[in-house]
């Protein structure tokens, strides 16, 4: 058996569990005595060989400790005989710097004066060169060889910059300018030729001889000029496409100016040409990467910079006479979008949605043309780029500038053709048809307004790209004012035709609402009109909360919508676009990935916001913490609107409960003031029954309203059950419920505050006024104010119990200040 040391190593080693390990792996035929014999046979071998092995190896070690310790004492030695020997190499360095200092100096002298006199040797050689070319420079340019007149030029130029500021040579320096512009001049011809015929080799070499003599410039304005001509005439091509001027047309008779063929629009060919435009580009581009392999990058966008440039006030003219032609008024004038904002036009003439919509549509065009000359051009360098595409862009700043205004003048000529009014012929129920008409159209036009706001908003994206979003906040704004406040003068305008308020300023004459203009008869104007009308103002009235609500929720949709839209244009506009300065937006838009590509950030923000904020960083800046605000949720787009609409909603409730309760407060105008308070029980010579008193007309009319009232409420929150929960609806119609009731009860205690003086018939009936009103406050879940059931409790008390009724346990749950008013109205002293 061999004997595993591994286990004596272990730093658990547990010698029970060995030994019986060790005998668990014993034969069976093998008796354990004979087992662990061999057992501690094994291990007392092992461990003498383990102790001649230490034996051995200790003595080995001995011996080798002398051996290293004279190796480290040599290499101690070696170690100070080195350090002594770089000592004394850096002692012999200093003494040789010392000596030699001097004369490094004067070397370096001697070499600065060699230099000197070499540069005096060129100077004065590149004198007597630029002496010789000035006395054979003639006969260069007479030789009509323009690449040496080039050579020679730059060779002079050369001369000049060395000799320096020299009077003897300032008249060579002006006939090298001279020269220059000679050459140049000669050039021109030939370089003209040479591009309008395609002739690439002599392209290149003239763009040499240029470059050559320090005239690159003069190359691209060249290279524009030549190619300006035919997009000139393809923009003039509109012009030859009209009709004759109104000047010829006016010696014409009216028959004959109508039969004359009408001109195309402009919204028409503006498309063809930017087709025709981008075709010339495109082949430009293609030619000049073999002409100017190192130039066709900035040389073909300069020329359609220059072209928009050329054609610039022409485009706004015609952009703004053809947002004209979509609208009779103003093609009869020969006017456009801004000729009405300038005030340039006859009175009544205003902008229209029309004249927005067609200037967006050519807009449009321009953004395709655009996008287009984006991709031709995407090999340009990101300013150039940008360059361009602002000059496409540029016809329609102008009207971009004036956004806010166009977009307040249309919302606010929709806003007034929106009609509120539910005007009827007068007759029976007419008040109640026009209440319900004009709440109809209220109700309507929530929507169709919310529907312009929208618009407005598309608009906006689209013809600016979002850049003047803060112009149309402020503008929807204001727009939404305009429209609550036509709201809130509706609602005067309902108060009158409702019966709760008698004309006044800003609501109309009584003449015009349809009253009469009897004085003292309004509050029973109730009187002269049928039940059924009543209750369809009542119906009517109920229906303006279904106006609140709407547009609480439309304008609340609304306003999460806006605040969404800009929350996205704050993420799709590029940050790079709004930084501390332009360029160091450019230099980071236009940072490159690493493969000599630009980036996705700075070509992303090539879009027509971007393009149009790079330039104004102060604007940009500002429109990007609007935007930055309205990932807030506690943002509100649209502050003032907000507001008013709140303001709108408490109006609409007052209406409500002043129609509710006006029944009510006719039918207890004047029971304070009943005459049987104070009548007294006749007295008869006959013995005859008595008869329990029934409740009065006014409070029977009252308890009959508040009863019928749930009828009422139940079409309108049946209706709000359609977008709401039927709990929330359950809820609405009993609110209001209570809200009446509560309403009724109060003005029902103030007239009975009011009684002066009740005798013991009187206080029996009102009992039993107060019990039948109890009764149905009862029946309508609602609770017996203490004030109401003192009265009930001391009027129906006999007069000559009433003292000790309040002095009694029972008197804790009276109203005392009412207890007291009671025993005055009876004349009942109380100590």
């Amino acid at each position: 058996m061999m004997l595993d040391l591994g286990p004596f190593s272990d730093e658990n080693f547990d010698r029970k569990k060995w030994v019986n390990s060790a005998c668990q792996s014993r034969h069976p035929q093998d008796s354990v005595d004979k087992h662990l014999v061999d057992l501690e046979m094994k291990i007392q071998m092992v461990s003498e060989e383990i102790g001649a092995s230490l034996e051995e190896q200790s003595a080995s070690s001995l011996l080798r400790v002398p051996r290293a310790t004279r190796e480290v004492i040599r290499l101690r030695d070696d170690a100070v005989s080195l350090r002594s020997a770089v000592s004394s190499i850096l002692d012999k360095l200093k003494k040789a710097e010392g000596l030699s200092a001097e004369s490094v100096m004067a070397l370096a002298k001697y070499d600065i004066v060699k230099q000197r006199m070499e540069a005096a040797y060129e100077t004065l050689q590149d004198a007597a060169g630029l002496t010789q070319l000035s006395s054979t420079v003639e006969d260069v340019f007479a030789s009509g060889d323009l690449p040496r007149a080039a050579e020679t030029l730059a060779n002079m130029r050369h001369c000049l910059s060395a000799v320096g500021e020299v009077a003897e040579f300032a008249n060579v320096r002006k006939q090298l300018e001279v020269l220059e512009d000679r050459l140049d001049s000669m050039v021109q011809p030939r370089l003209t030729d040479a591009i309008s015929n395609r002739k690439v080799e002599v392209v290149q070499d003239l763009r040499g001889i240029l470059i050559r003599i320090g005239r690159f410039k003069s190359m691209g304005l060249h290279y524009t000029k030549v190619h300006l001509k035919p997009i000139k005439q393809l923009w003039e091509d509109f012009d030859t496409k009209q009709p004759p001027s109104n000047k010829l047309a006016t010696d014409k008779t009216s028959n004959e100016f109508q039969s004359a063929a009408p001109g195309i629009l402009f919204s028409t060919w503006l498309p063809n040409f930017y087709d025709e435009l981008l075709l010339y580009l495109e082949q430009e581009w293609k030619w000049c990467m073999v002409a100017f392999p190192e130039d066709y990058k900035s040389l073909v966008p300069k020329l359609l910079v220059e072209t928009m440039v050329a054609v610039g006030a022409s485009f706004v003219s015609r952009i703004n006479l053809a947002t004209g032609d979509v609208v009779p008024e103003t093609k009869s004038l020969g006017k456009g979008i801004l000729d009405i904002l300038s005030g340039d036009m006859p009175k009544g003439i205003k902008i229209q949605t029309k004249h927005l919509e067609a200037l967006i549509e050519l807009h449009n065009m321009t953004q395709t043309f655009a996008r287009n000359i984006q991709h031709l051009f995407s090999e340009s360098d990101l300013r150039v780029l940008m360059d361009t595409l602002k000059s496409v862009y540029l016809p329609y700043e102008s009207f971009k500038q004036r956004y806010g205004q166009m977009e307040r003048a249309i919302l606010s000529a929709e806003i007034a053709g929106v009609d509120l009014r539910g005007a009827v012929t007068r007759g029976v129920g007419a008040q109640g048809i026009e209440l319900s008409e004009t709440v109809r159209r209220m109700e309507e036009s929530i929507p169709q307004v919310i529907v312009l706001l929208e618009a407005a908003v598309e608009r906006c994206i689209s013809f600016t790209g979002g850049s003047e979003a803060d112009e149309l906040i402020i503008a929807v704004d204001d727009i939404m004012l305009l429209y609550i406040s036509t709201l809130q003068e509706t609602l005067k305008s309902l108060r009158v035709v409702c019966g709760v308020d008698h004309g006044g300023d800003g609501v109309g004459s009584r003449k015009e609402m349809g009253l009469d203009k009897k004085d003292g008869q309004s509050s029973r104007r109730s009187d002269s009109i049928s039940n059924e009308e009543e209750w369809s103002i009542v119906q009517g009235a109920l229906q303006i909360l279904t106006v609140a609500d709407c547009l609480t929720s439309r304008s609340s949709v609304f306003e999460a919508s806006l605040r969404a839209t800009l929350a996205r244009l704050s993420t799709a506009l590029s940050v790079s676009v709004f930084g501390s300065s332009a360029d160091q937006n450019l230099s980071h838009a236009a940072s490159d990935d690493g493969n000599g590509e630009p980036s996705l950030g700075g070509r992303a923000a090539l879009d027509v916001a971007a393009v149009r904020l790079i330039d104004v960083p102060e604007k940009a800046r500002k429109l990007f913490n609007l935007l930055s605000q309205s990932k807030d949720p506690r943002f509100h787009a649209l502050p003032l609107a907000s507001q008013r609409v709140a303001a709108f909603a408490d109006t609409v409730n007052e209406l409500v409960y002043d129609v509710l309760i006006s029944k009510v407060r006719q039918r207890l105008s004047d029971v304070s003031r009943l005459p049987i308070w104070s009548s007294v029980e006749e007295q008869s010579a006959y013995h005859l029954p008595t008869f329990s008193s029934y409740p009065q007309a006014y409070v029977t009319n009252v308890g009959e309203y508040l009863l019928t009232l749930p009828q009422q409420l139940e079409p309108l929150a049946e209706g709000i059950a359609n977008s709401d929960t039927n709990e929330e609806a359950q809820f609405f119609a009993t609110e209001w419920m209570f809200k009446v009731a509560e309403g009724a009860t109060a003005l029902y205690m103030e007239q009975l505050r009011g009684i002066q003086y009740i005798t013991d018939r009187g206080a029996q009936q009102l009992s039993v006024d107060i019990e039948y009103l109890s009764n149905v406050l009862s029946a309508l879940s609602m609770p017996i104010p203490q004030v109401l059931s003192t009265f009930h409790t001391c009027l129906s008390t006999p007069r000559d119990q009433l003292k000790d009724l309040i002095k009694s346990d029972s008197g804790n749950q009276l109203d005392l200040p009412t207890a007291n008013l009671i025993c005055k109205m009876r004349r009942v002293m109380i100590d």
